[in-house]
């Protein structure tokens, strides 16, 4: 998916009307700091931070008597700068879970974190700009996230019989599902083994158009998280497992109009999913890998691991993730880290006697 691609157009285009959709049910203060963060952040990443924003403002006018009888574009920052630290944590408490009104929803302190993220920005937006002096958000502490130095990632023998269960299947299956599987053998291949040999994430698969792919060159090109563009080299064993599915599966499948250029087709003969693609990971897992819950994202792992424990170059890793800041890595394979130093202590021992 090359940023000149129809997909990556198309996609970036819905989300900007989409955008320009929420803008208008927020209020001016609210629109004022999204149109501050425009120039460095993503369209899909605002709109985020308008769903989050018009989450808090609802919450205020439901659960706030002062606000009762508010629309959410009536809201003007002296307003908010008025609030207290009281009522952002009782929003907070809400974010964490709510059992009322039939909206039920239960949140774990990283969504949180997230959440409140918009809401702290809007008031440090306008603090910086004078247009308030208070910030209640100030007073509200944030829940502490833990680092997870638990990495869930497979083995060298989980990985083999991940791609094993693709050939093989399960007992338990269907008569049907069996023969579905049969007609995507070929497509769940490729995608699974080029994940698992490249690290690419499941949006930057499911965008993969065929002219992205060089088989000659063994390169991808791919549009990364952050919209920059990147270029990824691929070994024989992904070549040959994309010319397999390209020239075999591939041909079969009539695609619908408007999905032509895609890589990877479903059987309906459009693009393949995200869900579609994070759906076909869980379920050659729980196959290969019932004890572990395994998701596109820990295939990912997988091979940054793999990567790291064979160069031990975590920049080199860093730069093939496509992780902007090299802390994210450094943080991420902590955990191998360790391992390295629980072998080390063992390496040199001036009590064995020499060989």
């Amino acid at each position: 998916m090359g940023k000149d691609s129809e997909f990556y157009k198309t996609k970036v285009r819905n989300q900007k009307i989409k955008l320009r959709e929420l803008l208008d049910q927020l209020p001016g203060c609210a629109v004022s700091y999204i149109h501050s963060k425009e120039i460095t952040s993503q369209p899909s990443t605002l709109v985020s931070y308008c769903y989050d924003l018009l989450s808090f403002f609802r919450f205020l006018i439901d659960q706030n008597p002062v606000f009762k009888n508010y629309r959410i574009t009536d809201f003007k920052i002296e307003e908010l700068e008025k609030l207290q630290a009281e009522d952002i944590l009782e929003y907070q408490r809400y974010l964490e879970l709510n059992v009322g009104s039939g909206d039920y929803h239960e949140n774990g302190k990283k969504a949180i974190v997230r959440k409140m993220s918009p809401l702290r920005g809007l008031y440090n937006y306008h603090i910086l700009h004078k247009n308030i002096k208070e910030n209640p958000m100030g007073l509200v502490p944030l829940p502490r996230l833990k680092k997870d130095k638990n990495i869930v990632r497979m083995n060298h023998a989980e990985v083999r019989s991940l791609l094993d269960a693709i050939e093989i299947g399960n007992a338990s299956m269907s008569d049907r599902q069996r023969k579905i599987c049969e007609k995507t053998k070929q497509r769940d291949y490729a995608i699974l083994f080029l994940m698992l040999n490249t690290g690419i994430r499941v949006s930057e698969c499911n965008g993969l158009d065929l002219n992205d792919v060089d088989l000659k060159a063994n390169t991808l090109t791919i549009v990364r998280k952050g919209g920059g563009q990147d270029i990824l080299y691929f070994g024989d064993g992904i070549r040959d497992a994309l010319e397999t599915y390209i020239e075999g599966e591939r041909t079969l499948i009539t695609p619908i109009e408007g999905h032509e250029s895609a890589l990877f087709y479903s059987l309906q003969g459009k693009r393949i999913s995200v869900d579609a693609i994070e759906n076909l990971v869980k379920k050659y897992a729980r196959i290969a890998v019932p004890n572990k819950k395994i998701t596109p994202h820990k295939l990912r792992s997988t091979y940054g691991t793999a990567l790291y424990r064979e160069t031990g170059d975590i920049r080199l890793v860093a730069d093939v993730l496509g992780h902007e800041n090299i802390n994210t890595t450094i943080d991420y394979y902590a955990a191998i880290e360790d391992e390295h130093k629980r072998e080390a202590a063992n390496a040199v021992d001036f009590r064995r006697k020499d060989p």
